[in-house]
């Protein structure tokens, strides 16, 4: 029973993916890459972060932000470094512009189709009903 108490434990706490020989060995600047981690999508699972992907290319920009941070770059510079070299999509909060649109409107535009789609269901279901 312990054991099976022990085995739910560790496997409900949250997983991530940064592998030790990625962490930076002064803890301040681990914390800053990891708030960056946690700034940043991963272009492959899309729906998580660069800290809790398994994916390689979010490796490989965990990588590329413990460079950046381990030269000196400021978190706005790390962020603006990976935003250049990946597009606005890698941010997990893309800015408001023309081009990222579909990418802030699109929950509006499936919610809006979801009660559309509704309601025209139950439209019909009373028509029948009459």
């Amino acid at each position: 029973m312990k054991f099976i108490l022990l085995a739910f434990l560790f496997l409900s706490s949250p997983a991530f993916a940064v592998q030790p020989d990625e962490m930076l060995a002064d803890p301040g600047l681990e914390a800053r890459a990891r708030g960056l981690s946690r700034q940043l999508r991963c272009l492959v699972c899309q729906g998580e972060d660069i800290d809790e992907s398994n994916a390689g290319l979010a490796g490989d920009i965990r990588k590329l932000v413990r460079e950046r941070i381990a030269v000196g770059d400021t978190d706005g510079e790390v962020l603006d470094f990976v935003q250049q070299r990946y597009g606005d999509y890698v941010l997990m909060r893309p800015p408001l512009r023309t081009a990222t649109l579909l990418l802030w409107g699109a929950p509006l535009l499936v919610l809006g189709a979801g009660v559309a789609i509704g309601v025209i269901y139950l439209r019909r279901l009373r028509r029948e009903e009459s």
